[in-house]
């Protein structure tokens, strides 16, 4: 989606908008695919570490199909409700339509991706990250072709702007479907595709996974209030900050690399009753991850117009972004402890203590006070920088939990 969005922002400033505001829309439906991702990561890296690879294996079968059973709801609803999603954000006409083209495809084929996201964070946690890397490579150039092809028409096919980028997300990710199927296929891969439906260990699933989903429900619908309320000030703003987001987007995969690591190797040696090494995982990869992120942080803050420049040239939205890049290029370190720690807890099954702080940093010391200082006449700037804030509250928090030890003797 970052290279849809690269390659629309050529189109105008409105199909970069909503291609942005898609990918808000896909967080509420990873709330859903987080329901049973997040219990399925909890189990099996507890059945890996306990050495059980056949039962992993028969629960994730059950959970490709529990995956494609939730799908179809959503995808009836998304393709029939797109523009209606686009409309109630308060975006101009423009960004309703361009996105309505957009998301609707996606959601037709919506699908693949809740199956491919259970399979990457299932073989992740088991301990392959490497085949994602390789499928994820060829997946990415597979979509940035195919959006070369099809949003500016080549090869003899007629232009289809941001549809042809919503077709080629699509296949890119059906691609990637295929690819994880052939590998469960391999008997040397670290889970296996066994037909077998455990329904005993999907209870477990959902009961783990419930609270996930609804902290990520929770979390999805303030970034969406926290997006209203930036659209409020105008298209540009809206622009820049879906930019500035792609671009940090990138610079905190460290932190998403890092905390999947800490899933697989947590819930592994949580398997295997081992929680002085549980915990000691998670503190080593938490200063990595925050190098790591300071680092991309430094990058952020020095060359902002240089970054932002690649997804648009327009100087309104350049000067928006940049400004976004160089104050969250400051909030690095308690990302990446957010991102490490609150990781750790979930394949724990401490989904509800999470969910508890997700809720109350996000609303009480962000959303609400955006609001209030955008009601007060206060510019952008300031909301990024409640924005920052918050971050760091929430940083701290995670640091305080993690470091009680109490997660570490929850029973799933």
């Amino acid at each position: 989606m970052i290279i849809d969005m690269v390659m629309v922002g050529m189109i105008s400033i409105h199909a970069l908008a909503a291609v942005g505001i898609s990918m808000q829309f896909m967080m509420i439906i990873n709330a859903v695919i987080t329901l049973y991702v997040v219990g399925g990561n909890a189990l099996i890296s507890k059945f890996i570490g306990e050495r059980r690879k056949k039962r992993a294996s028969a629960l994730l079968f059950t959970l490709i199909l529990f995956a494609i059973f939730l799908s179809v709801f959503i995808s009836i609803g998304g393709y029939f409700g797109s523009e209606l999603a686009y409309s109630i954000m308060g975006v101009q006409e423009e960004v309703i339509k361009q996105g309505g083209l957009y998301f609707r495809i996606i959601m037709a084929g919506v699908v693949v991706i809740f199956i491919d996201t259970l399979l990457y964070n299932a073989l992740s946690v088991a301990g392959d990250t490497t085949s994602s890397l390789y499928i994820k490579l060829v997946s990415a150039g597979i979509n940035m072709f195919l959006n070369y092809v099809l949003i500016f028409g080549h090869f003899g096919i007629s232009p289809m702007g941001i549809e042809g980028a919503a077709y080629a997300t699509i296949i890119a990710y059906g691609f990637n479907v295929l690819a994880y199927f052939y590998i469960l296929n391999k008997p040397n891969s670290k889970l296996v595709f066994i037909p077998i439906i455990c329904l005993k260990d999907l209870k477990r699933v959902l009961h783990v996974g419930w609270s996930a989903a609804l902290d990520r429900l929770v979390s999805s619908l303030s970034f969406l209030l926290f997006i209203a309320i930036i659209s409020a000030y105008g298209t540009y703003e809206l622009a820049g900050y879906q930019v500035g987001l792609r671009i940090e987007g990138i610079a905190f995969m460290p932190g998403l690399g890092f905390s999947i690591a800490t899933m697989a190797l947590v819930g592994q040696n949580l398997g295997a009753k081992n929680r002085v090494e549980a915990y000691n995982i998670g503190i080593i990869s938490g200063r990595i991850a925050y190098i790591f992120m300071c680092s991309m942080g430094a990058i952020l803050i020095l060359f902002p117009e240089f970054l932002t420049s690649f997804f648009t040239k327009d100087e309104e939205t350049i000067r928006v972004a940049s400004a976004y890049l160089i104050l969250v290029g400051l909030a690095q370190i308690p990302l990446a402890l957010t991102f490490v720690y609150s990781s750790a807890l979930r394949v724990a099954g401490a989904t509800k203590t999470t969910l508890k702080i997700n809720f109350l940093s996000l609303w009480f010391f962000r959303v609400i006070p955006s609001f209030i200082a955008y009601k007060l006449g206060f510019g952008i700037i300031s909301i990024f920088i409640i924005m920052n804030i918050e971050t760091f509250i929430k940083g701290g928090i995670y640091c305080y939990i993690y470091q009680k030890k109490r997660w570490l003797y929850i029973k799933i």
